[in-house]
């Protein structure tokens, strides 16, 4: 496994990448499964969902290309403030999660399409505490809901797709309670900031990849 400094940060940073081999089942095109059985009644105005899954670079960057999707903002949901920062987190012993806060139109795209997308391309549901190269408890698979009408949501849809056998393996994904706080300032856009970044062309451009492959009709132009 190689490491290496993140670009224009200094040696004392502590946002160290990490570069390795596929792991077994990951995938670098989208799941097939179907839209999410249950919907929730349309809300009013911008709503917000807040869903884990590995590296919040690649999350990030799926979302933002999404049709509705107003912001994405990277963080750590699940602990407490006082260790809400990489260098705490890296650790693996703040019960935080690397997380992305999605503001996103009801009107232009559902919750439960946004799950569809976090299921099927945006990571695998199936790796526990783990994602690509990175492991530990914040890189887990969980979503965060914002209220009740979403936990109902992601439940029905979470048993849907594990009755469907859509999967080699078990869904783990875990639906969670916390509060969610924004991360450093360099890990906002970083897709975008640096798109040949070793670690996002090995790991998040194929994610960008299969999502515009899977979902034309809900990527932005």
């Amino acid at each position: 496994m190689k490491q290496f400094l993140l670009p224009g940060l200094g040696a004392g940073a502590l946002a160290i990448a990490f570069i390795a081999s596929p792991l077994p089942g990951h995938a670098e095109k989208a799941v097939r499964i179907p839209a999410a059985a249950y919907h929730m009644p349309q809300p009013k105005g911008l709503q917000t969902a807040v869903l884990a899954g590995g590296c919040f670079w690649g999350m990030e960057a799926v979302f933002e290309q999404v049709k509705g999707v107003q912001s994405v903002v990277d963080g750590y949901a699940g602990g407490s403030a006082a260790t809400a920062n990489y260098g705490d987190v890296s650790s693996e012993r703040t019960g935080h999660a690397e997380a992305v806060k999605i503001t996103y139109d009801p009107a232009l795209v559902s919750y439960a399409t946004l799950l569809r997308i976090y299921f099927s391309v945006a990571h695998d549901p199936t790796q526990k505490d783990r994602q690509g190269p990175d492991r530990g408890p914040s890189y887990r698979s969980a979503i965060f809901p914002q209220n009740a009408a979403q936990k109902a949501v992601a439940g029905r849809y979470i048993a849907q797709l594990s009755a469907g056998h859509f999967y080699d393996r078990p869904i783990v994904t875990q639906i969670e309670g916390g509060r969610f706080y924004p991360a450093e300032s360099y890990h906002q856009d970083f897709y975008r900031r640096h798109p040949d970044h070793p670690y996002i062309m090995r790991w998040d451009k194929p994610k960008m990849a299969a999502f515009r492959a899977a979902f034309p009709s809900l990527a932005k132009g």
